[in-house]
């Protein structure tokens, strides 16, 4: 689509889509202060000294506030599957002008959830010794398409759009290599790419839902990129100048500025533009909200009078277990009575769900130098993963039977205006993609948390089959909401009850599970797992 110069007004394309290039009075804008992309949450988590990989939270400093891109609503349907991808933005224009400025005004007056800024930049091929003398002496030329790792990027994009954890590298402007240690970005309703050389790839420009050229002098951009590379990447003002001379420019008038045409919108000026950036931002906003979802509404009407699958399993209503749980329905249970008790629930419900991990004949030799034939797990590792707050209580029972056990943590909260479910935090194991997790909550009423939960592991790559969930009460529409959507993952609990009020607590259910094991008062009207917050 072509892109059409007009001054402060729309042009209306037949197909509906809008092109147009809006001028605003403006001058230079300040950089990104910092802009961190996966989850955030608002309060100081507690300190761990278990190794684990945590992502790193997503929060835009501005002149005005901190913004806080936490709470992540459903990107999947009742059944589990992945429904809507994120928006994909744009950014294309010459070096330094000013397209990390755009994208820090879009993302201020956005102001959604979960937005990820990917920049171009991270992508540069790794040099070969040869490559590195060149550039070193400023004469490897990193305005040419050849100079990034197409391949990669696509594939990174491409599993970002759809809701994926991605790794991203993070490159070294000064060493001209990449570092050690890759970013873990994982979650968005909105992606902000930019790049110089972000229109130059077709599959790249595939993945784009709307496409912005960024417009700014020449000598404004040379200015720019004389502050930024003598100030940022140690460069000194003569190569600077070589380089732009013989690689920049050039590049600019051969690849970046004929693509202007493949642009859904020209932005004059960069951030100074406000008329541009509002445009934007309505736009996005009308997509996020033809793709919004209502998994909560949709669970609680499926699966009426349908028989509990077979992926569940329920511990022996035997004596003992049938006594704890008197013990801990009871509204007049004292709070260390029903700590007491609920621990020792927790404790059959682990030893029940290490049941069902793999297992390979073993044999020993006994002391008495005889061979003995046994069992032993079959598999790489057991991580244990606490939908917190309430699946937190869980861990020290997982801890006393799987010695070393790694641990992750997913906060997940409802929103009490859309009455959805949203993802607000995630500490997970490196490589967790290659264990058998064990997903704690303790109780599940519709199954909206635990299937969040569920879906952040296998956006992890983490395999179906190697998912155990275990929650010591489960109500009946909360199983099959679970086992419909994931029917591979195995699901153990210590009861099921069979119904849920209208405010979906679990009947006759246990009571808010966090605030009597806590002692903590619940707000009304929330619902067992609506109200596993952190008790920081």
């Amino acid at each position: 689509m072509s892109a059409v110069s007009v001054e402060g007004r729309l042009t209306k394309m037949d197909n509906e889509e809008k092109t147009c290039s809006v001028s605003n009075s403006g001058g230079i804008e300040g950089s990104l202060d910092r802009l961190l992309p996966s989850v955030s949450l608002g309060l100081s988590p507690r300190k761990r000294t278990t190794s684990q990989c945590k992502s790193e939270p997503p929060l835009l400093r501005t002149s005005k506030r901190t913004i806080y891109t936490a709470g992540r609503p459903p990107w999947y349907n009742e059944h589990g599957a992945q429904s809507k991808e994120a928006f994909v933005i744009g950014l294309f224009g010459g070096s330094a002008s000013g397209k990390t400025t755009v994208a820090r005004k879009i993302i201020e007056a956005l102001d959604v959830p979960w937005v990820v800024l990917l920049s171009m930049d991270s992508f540069y091929k790794v040099l070969s010794p040869e490559e590195q003398l060149l550039a070193a002496r400023n004469d490897y030329n990193f305005d040419h398409p050849d100079a990034f790792d197409f391949d990669l990027l696509t594939h990174t994009l491409r599993k970002l759009k759809q809701g994926k954890s991605v790794k991203i590298p993070v490159y070294d402007f000064t060493t001209h290599g990449r570092q050690k240690e890759w970013k873990t970005v994982y979650g968005a309703s909105v992606i902000i790419f930019e790049g110089i050389m972000s229109f130059a790839d077709k599959a790249l420009l595939q993945l784009l839902d709307m496409k912005i050229f960024v417009e700014t002098d020449s000598d404004i951009r040379l200015v720019r990129r004389l502050r930024r590379d003598i100030t940022e990447r140690g460069r000194d003002i003569e190569g600077v100048i070589k380089q732009y001379n013989k690689f920049v420019k050039p590049a600019f008038e051969q690849y970046i500025e004929p693509t202007m045409r493949l642009a859904d919108l020209v932005v004059p000026r960069g951030g100074g533009n406000m008329v541009a950036i509002d445009l934007i931002v309505q736009h996005v906003h009308s997509q996020l909200e033809e793709r919004e979802l209502s998994v909560r509404a949709a669970l609680a009407s499926a699966h009426q009078a349908q028989p509990l699958p077979q992926t569940l399993s329920v511990l022996e209503s035997t004596p003992q277990v049938r006594g704890m749980h008197t013990i801990i329905r009871n509204k007049e249970t004292s709070r260390d009575e029903f700590i007491f008790y609920s621990k020792r629930l927790m404790r059959l419900l682990i030893e029940r769900a290490l049941s069902f991990l793999p297992s390979q004949v073993h044999i020993v030799q006994t002391p008495q130098g005889e061979d003995y034939e046994g069992r032993s797990f079959h598999g790489k590792r057991i991580t244990g993963v606490s939908i917190l707050r309430a699946g937190e209580t869980m861990e020290p029972a997982l801890r006393a039977v799987c010695k070393d056990v790694r641990i992750g943590k997913i906060l997940i909260q409802t929103n009490q205006d859309t009455g959805e479910p949203e993802l607000h935090y995630l500490r997970l194991p490196k490589d967790i993609s290659e264990d058998h997790v064990i997903l704690m909550d303790c109780t599940v009423s519709t199954g909206a948390a635990a299937m969040m939960a569920v879906r952040v592991l296998l956006d992890h790559d983490v395999q179906e089959e190697k998912i155990l969930l275990v929650s010591l009460l489960m109500a009946e529409m909360g199983v099959h909401s679970v086992a419909y959507a994931f029917p591979q993952v195995k699901i153990i609990t210590t009861a099921v009850d069979k119904k849920v009020n209208d405010v979906f607590h679990i009947i006759p259910g246990i009571g808010n599970f966090g605030d009597r094991y806590f002692g903590t008062d619940a707000p009304p009207d929330w619902s067992d797992e609506d109200l596993d917050e952190p008790s920081y």
